[in-house]
């Protein structure tokens, strides 16, 4: 049975991270551009991580994480996305501080301190959605 388990854990995991490269790709888009437009760093990632994550609710709550949900399939959870909120506010915070240090204080490119920062965000958020919100 752990077997069993820790094979679905990884193909959520999977599922997380495919739906988590479509984020990705949005939230970079939209920092390139408003960084490219002269936007600085911390309202560039609120914005283009805000971007990301409405995208992020809609496909985790219906691919990765649907099998939670399968008695309250169509329902509309507040809750969960009150826990959704929070938990990517809270990520939000970590990256915006993370992104200032490797910058400001190590002097970090920008780019590849988002790059870096997207690494350990991945990890929080997944584990965060799959113990607390989904």
């Amino acid at each position: 049975m752990p077997d069993k388990r820790w094979s679905a854990g990884f193909i959520q995991f999977l599922k997380f991270n495919a739906v988590g490269l479509l984020n990705t790709l949005i939230d970079f888009a939209v920092f390139t551009l408003l960084h490219s437009l002269g936007m600085v760093n911390t309202p560039a990632q609120i914005i283009s991580y805000s971007a990301g994550t409405a995208n992020s609710f809609f496909w985790n709550k219906k691919v990765t994480f649907r099998d939670r949900n399968r008695g309250n399939k169509e329902s509309f959870d507040r809750m969960q996305l009150v826990r959704f909120i929070v938990l990517n506010l809270l990520v939000l915070g970590i990256s915006v501080l993370l992104i200032h240090i490797l910058t400001g204080v190590l002097g970090i490119q920008v780019l590849i301190a988002k790059v870096l920062v997207t690494f350990v965000t991945v990890i929080i958020n997944f584990f965060g959605s799959r113990k607390w919100v989904f």
